[in-house]
């Protein structure tokens, strides 16, 4: 999971990151696959990613169908209701009515599963964005489910890398940029400390934003400060602006 991890981090393309990350999480939690939710989502719309193995399985489902499994039963009511993110499975969730559930029904028919554990990401409020692991078998087992809680600080990490790539390329002169930061040499990860530093937060708040100490953070400024032949913040700013490599206000 850590080198795939760091593949993730070290990818341009935001949208490639998830889709790497669900190659390798189910392994970690005992699980068989996964379905990850981001952006604003609901029952008929938004970002649902599903792996391309069971992808002609969605389908296939009707309208109805598809909106039961992005409902979130019996997640979704649970984690609305407070500041709680743990992981949890649905089977300690719902309890015996879980089985019986119509979701519980779906899933097994589409995925061959018979549980799910559900991994929201921290710090998130309605509608909950994460991802949902299904196996078929037994429930997920006390260890697996502290597997799920040890690598959502990961996973909020890289849904916050995302994010700032697609605002770096939404705000960005488009076409060349990937070009111009590829020519300065910066990483990935260098370029979301540049558009946070732009954007006036400190070392501790960007770190706070990409779950990374602030000594982490002080060594991307450093790198960011070399590789663009800069010496403080400003002047970083500026000369990152007149790349292309960030926005003008």
């Amino acid at each position: 999971m850590l080198s795939v991890a760091v593949a993730a981090l070290n990818e341009r393309d935001p949208g490639r990151l998830w889709p790497l990350l669900a190659s390798a999480l189910p392994g970690v939690c005992g699980g068989e696959t996964l379905v990850y939710k981001l952006d604003d989502w609901n029952e008929t719309e938004g970002t649902v990613g599903i792996p391309p193995a069971v992808a002609a399985a969605f389908d296939d489902l009707a309208e109805d169908e598809l909106g039961l499994l992005r409902a979130g039963y019996p997640f979704a009511r649970r984690y609305a209701a407070g500041p709680d993110r743990t992981p949890l499975t649905a089977r300690r969730t719902a309890g015996s009515a879980w089985s019986a559930s119509p979701t519980a029904r779906l899933i097994g028919e589409v995925l061959d599963a018979d549980h799910v554990l559900a991994i929201p990401l921290p710090r998130t409020t309605t509608p909950i964005t994460g991802c949902m692991v299904y196996r078929s078998g037994a429930d997920f087992t006390d260890d697996q489910v502290r597997a799920a809680e040890q690598v959502q600080p990961l996973l909020a990490a890289v849904e916050e890398q995302r994010q700032l790539l697609e605002r770096w390329q939404r705000s960005a002169a488009p076409q060349s940029v990937p070009e111009r930061a590829a020519d300065c040499a910066l990483t990935p990860r260098e370029l979301t400390v540049l558009l946070l530093l732009a954007d006036a937060l400190t070392a501790a708040a960007i770190g706070r934003r990409l779950g990374i100490s602030d000594r982490t953070v002080h060594k991307h400024v450093e790198k960011i400060y070399r590789k663009l032949g800069t010496r403080d913040r400003i002047s970083t700013v500026l000369r990152a602006q007149r790349l292309g490599l960030i926005p003008t206000p």
